[in-house]
């Protein structure tokens, strides 16, 4: 199976073992006189998203490059103007089975939350980094204008 992740159009390399995504409940329970316990259901919260990346700083015949190698640094670098920018940013993952028969697609606006880079000498000269994700809704005032007959 061939997983793909894009982290705002950046291609990670090497495909990341795992990847979890919570769904965050806010619904409320509430204890009712008559009625014992009920549960109020809510509208979820923003999903949050983690996995550990590796960005090597070897080539390796696996690896995915969208336009060539690049080392660890180029990531780290990436990561950092998507910490630092405070704009949201896709997240994709493609699914594809052997045959290319396509699975099914995350697509999400993400903000990046937290990012921790790991060295580890048994990867070699390769990084490791845990990402956190949280999903992004964009949000603001709504202007509205309101013609009336004196307006015509």
């Amino acid at each position: 199976m061939a997983y793909l992740f894009y982290l705002d159009k950046m291609l990670c390399p090497v495909t990341p073992s795992k990847l979890q995504i919570k769904i965050i409940n806010k619904n409320k329970s509430v204890i009712l006189i008559n009625e014992g316990e009920v549960n109020v259901l809510k509208t979820p919260g923003l999903s949050e998203i983690s996995f550990d990346a590796i960005f090597p700083n070897t080539k390796y015949p696996f690896a995915k490059y969208k336009k060539g190698f690049k080392r660890a640094k180029y990531y780290l670098d990436k990561l950092e103007v998507l910490k630092t920018s405070k704009k949201p940013f896709q997240f994709i993952v493609t699914r594809k089975l052997p045959n290319r028969k396509r699975l099914f697609n995350t697509n999400i606006k993400v903000s990046l939350e937290d990012y921790q880079i790991k060295e580890d000498a048994k990867d070699g000269f390769d990084v490791t980094v845990t990402i956190k994700l949280k999903q992004y809704k964009p949000y603001g005032t709504k202007v509205i204008t309101v013609k009336t007959e004196e307006d015509k």
